[in-house]
């Protein structure tokens, strides 16, 4: 086996473990941060703030977990395409919680 053939073998055999664990630490970290975070009385930015870990947390899990770091350019923009879609009815939900008449 040749040179280039080692670099190409080892370019496609994917993320190690060690790069599973490093991002297994970083969402338990991120959870603990989410808990702390929401002992902490921030008015509206609570909200803000929490949908700001969670999203941080699923795009670590979608881009490393589920491999969408290694598939091609137009399927991560279709993934994040629909994010936006969802963040921006979330966003709505949110503006037409916030500014509901109560009583």
């Amino acid at each position: 086996m040749d040179s280039h053939e080692n670099t190409h073998a080892a370019a496609h055999h994917g993320p190690s473990y060690t790069l599973f664990v490093s991002i297994w630490a970083v969402l338990l970290v991120m959870t603990g941060v989410t808990v702390a975070v929401s002992r902490v009385d921030l008015g509206f930015l609570n909200v803000v703030v929490a949908l700001t870990i969670a999203s941080t947390k699923a795009a670590l899990v979608t881009f490393f977990f589920m491999h969408l770091k290694y598939e091609n350019l137009t399927f991560k923009l279709m993934v994040l395409a629909a994010f936006v879609i969802l963040a921006i009815f979330i966003g709505m939900t949110f503006f037409d919680t916030a500014y509901r008449a109560v009583g």
